[in-house]
């Protein structure tokens, strides 16, 4: 069951690998980015590049999804697309090919 809020939104309580898989409560995991994160186009493009490089695609694609939800209506769109690619980078590092070929 997955962790969640006071008003029932999913939250990120357990540890995650590299690649975003959960990991036994109590394990040693990567930090993973806050439920509430808030950034600016520029920022999210930034710390999005910088997770890539780190071979870090889950997590930028958290990144990128904040700034999806923050974003003008009109801008959502790309801003979705470029969460679908991280994660399907995600899938792709995670051995999960069909899974990337349907993300990208």
């Amino acid at each position: 069951m997955r962790d969640r809020d006071e008003a029932g939104r999913p939250r990120n309580a357990r540890p995650r690998d590299a690649y975003g898989r959960p990991l036994p409560r109590g394990a040693t995991g990567i930090p993973t980015m806050p439920d509430d994160l808030s950034v600016t186009p520029v920022e999210a493009l930034e710390q999005a590049q910088e997770l890539l490089d780190a071979d870090r695609p889950f997590h930028a694609h958290e990144v990128l999804e904040a700034a999806w939800k923050q974003a003008p209506e009109a801008e959502r769109e790309l801003w979705r697309g470029l969460a679908q690619m991280a994660v399907g980078v995600t899938h792709i590092r995670r051995g999960n090919g069909r899974g990337a070929r349907a993300l990208l």
